[in-house]
């Protein structure tokens, strides 16, 4: 397993809290993906003061049979109701500069195991807020493929 420094993925734990995800998309016979957070909910836990750590693990899935390369990952911050209060993406080439694959074998799947350290300075973060990731990517024939999900945390 390597150890990946995504930030789209560090900024949805950092900052979430439950509900349904989106939803995914593809085309019947060609490359398609499914993503995971484990655990979800991401359990928060307190090192010192306002300092949480968040560790998880995020498995990217394809299920189509055709291999998939991700094209953007990103991640909204929805806080009181839907508001968009934070935002990020890394494309392709962003993701590749941190000598990390993009590349989803058919039917093979991909894992990333994340400890993100934040400071949370209000426990009300731990209330309310949801985060949505997406991962948009396309298979070896160009047809385009999204999944989508949404994470929770909870406090130790």
């Amino acid at each position: 397993m390597r150890r990946v420094a995504l930030v789209p993925f560090a900024l949805l734990v950092s900052f979430c809290a439950g509900g349904r995800g989106p939803a995914s998309t593809s085309v019947a016979g060609h490359g398609a993906l499914t993503i995971q957070i484990s655990p979800n909910p991401v359990v928060a836990t307190r090192i010192r003061g306002s300092i949480y750590d968040f560790p998880f693990e995020v498995v990217l899935r394809e299920t189509g049979g055709h291999p998939v390369d991700v094209d953007r990952v990103s991640a909204n911050v929805l806080a009181l109701g839907g508001i968009q209060v934070a935002s990020e993406s890394y494309d392709a080439a962003r993701i590749a500069s941190l000598g990390y694959s993009t590349h989803v074998p058919a039917n093979g799947e991909m894992h990333y195991r994340f400890d993100q350290r934040r400071d949370v300075t209000n426990d009300l973060l731990f209330q309310g807020v949801s985060a949505e990731i997406r991962v948009d990517g396309q298979d070896e024939t160009g047809t385009p493929t999204t999944a989508g999900t949404r994470v929770s945390v909870t406090k130790r």
